[in-house]
């Protein structure tokens, strides 16, 4: 598909305000999702001419396509170490687990003596506030903004990191949309595909950027964390944390009553995340009014509430944040997974660590609660 030319009728129609919003809920998202390489080809012919349109003055589609094609090409670190390494934020907080915070890892290791900055928002940044290593730089990105509003972010995030003797490590964020935008010169610019990336294997996202970097910096236990600052109080232990957030994509969760059936069954005392407000607030409200006592709700900070992930007995949840965290932390979890696009989704973003993870696998027509049950139970063995 490359050198793919798009109709200039639909380009100009995608970048409308309302179009451009169905652009990345309806192609982009779906491109991504099926993890299949021949999508990124059609996904830089499209996306490159969207950006050269949208920002006629400072980019060119086919100059982006063609730096695209040249900076995916993996390569192994060399030459002196940098003075200063951007690891860019995947935005999505479970990703920024999963994948981002497996490039922190890798990035401390391999350059010790660096300044380590994380590209990001404030919410993904507090995951790793109490690593001292990880220096903040802000950037805030929206996910239900117009394009224009999402390339803003670029003249910004392109001057704070093209600097001398730094490099940017992109683990396939949506800051850069994939890696289309320009931020430095293209020797200091390691740039992960992960939707292409080893399209044969069935490892996660997880296993994935692990090997990734291990070939690019050398570092090959490079692992996921998360390290949010210190709470000033004692935390309470509980014997479950539940979420039930679904990053706003409804096919990720199954129709009432489940998620209230499910917390009669799990073990007390209970929290479980109010989520980001709205229709998630209300289904956790719901869901803890039927279910019986001995359950409190947490309407704080994610990066609060994966410190509670920490020291709870398990972890139990939709495909989320959330699951990420206890998989990183190694606290046993059972996994919720329904609403994926293809079986090589499932794969990639299914969670991966060294404690015990229980993944159900909810199949069309079949009630998931006797599955999760059990698997529950398999943990408190």
């Amino acid at each position: 598909m490359e050198g793919t030319h798009w109709p200039e009728a639909l380009i100009d129609r995608l970048i409308e305000d309302d179009s451009s919003r169905a652009l990345f809920s309806v192609v982009v998202e779906r491109l991504s999702d099926l993890f299949e390489p021949r999508l990124c080809d059609i996904y830089t012919d499209l996306f490159s001419e969207v950006i050269g349109k949208t920002l006629p003055d400072d980019l060119h589609g086919p100059h982006l396509a063609a730096r695209y094609r040249r900076i995916r090409k993996q390569r192994t670190a060399s030459g002196p170490h940098p003075r200063n390494v951007f690891v860019l934020s995947r935005v999505t907080l479970g990703a920024d687990v999963a994948v981002t915070s497996v490039a922190l890892d890798a990035a401390k290791r391999a350059f010790p003596n660096s300044e380590i900055y994380f590209a990001g928002s404030q919410k993904a940044y507090e995951l790793f506030a109490g690593d001292l290593r990880i220096q903040h730089f802000p950037v805030q990105y929206g996910r239900n903004v117009s394009l224009r509003d999402r390339l803003s972010v670029w003249p910004e995030l392109r001057d704070a990191v093209c600097r001398r003797r730094s490099i940017v490590i992109d683990p396939d964020s949506r800051l850069t949309q994939l890696g289309l935008l320009p931020l430095c010169p293209e020797e200091d610019y390691y740039f992960f595909e992960s939707r292409a990336y080893m399209p044969e294997s069935h490892d996660s996202l997880v296993r994935l950027t692990q090997r990734w970097v291990g070939e690019t910096f050398g570092i090959h236990d490079a692992k996921p964390y998360i390290e949010p600052s210190p709470l000033t109080t004692t935390l309470p232990q509980f014997a479950a944390t539940v979420s039930f957030g679904v990053g706003e994509n409804a096919a990720k969760r199954l129709p009432d009553p489940f998620e209230a059936d499910l917390l009669k069954h799990l073990p007390r005392p209970l929290l479980i995340d109010k989520g980001a407000g709205g229709e998630e607030a209300e289904r956790v409200e719901r869901a803890v009014a039927s279910a019986g006592e001995d359950i409190e709700v947490w309407d704080g900070s994610f990066a609060g509430f994966a410190s509670h992930i920490q020291r709870s007995g398990m972890f139990v949840g939709y495909d989320s944040a959330g699951g990420h965290a206890a998989a990183a932390c190694g606290v046993p979890m059972v996994s919720i997974f329904t609403g994926f696009a293809c079986d090589r989704m499932f794969h990639r973003w299914r969670p991966s660590g060294d404690g015990r993870i229980e993944v159900v696998k909810v199949e069309p027509g079949v009630d998931p609660l006797p599955d999760v049950l059990a698997a529950v139970d398999a943990l408190r063995l």
